[in-house]
């Protein structure tokens, strides 16, 4: 049976993961400062801890992934039917854009936004989930989480 105090410590290191919509990485340096400070004094508090800094990151690290994928393309797919043209003073002119390559553009853009969304509105969704299992002493794994800190 857990103690309150440490329920309402879990529950709050849960929730700091919400900064990030205040400060940029609040996501990371909330939880992380309050779990290196109370990891010591609670098991459930340190698993916990765990558990919340493995899911940002894990969700970063998938952001950066589709990031990484999806740029690529987006660029290849804006610029392979631009053709440019040296003129005076050395500025370039876009000649031509076709816009038969929109199409391309708009699914990418679009399915990138949608996975982008989905992991947004999951992470805000499961980051409260956590947080009640938290508050009622219960653990909580974060699905499609990598053990970076075990």
């Amino acid at each position: 049976m857990e103690t309150t105090s440490n329920k309402n410590t879990s529950t709050l290191l849960q929730l700091s993961a919400f900064a990030q919509y205040v400060f940029p990485l609040g996501n990371f340096i909330f939880p992380a400062l309050i779990w290196s400070l109370k990891k010591q004094e609670s098991e459930f508090v340190d698993y916990n801890g765990k558990q919340a800094i493995n899911f940002q990151l894990s969700l970063f690290m998938y952001s950066v992934l589709l990031m990484i994928i999806a740029l690529p393309i987006f660029l290849y797919t804006l610029f392979s039917d631009v053709s440019f043209q040296m003129v005076n003073d050395h500025h370039w002119v876009i000649e031509q854009f076709s816009a038969g390559r929109i199409t391309g553009l708009v699914i990418i853009g679009a399915v990138a936004a949608f996975l982008v969304l989905i992991l947004k509105v999951a992470e805000f969704f499961l980051i409260l989930y956590a947080a009640v299992k938290n508050s009622n002493g219960q653990r909580y794994d974060f699905p499609l989480t990598i053990k970076f800190i075990k």
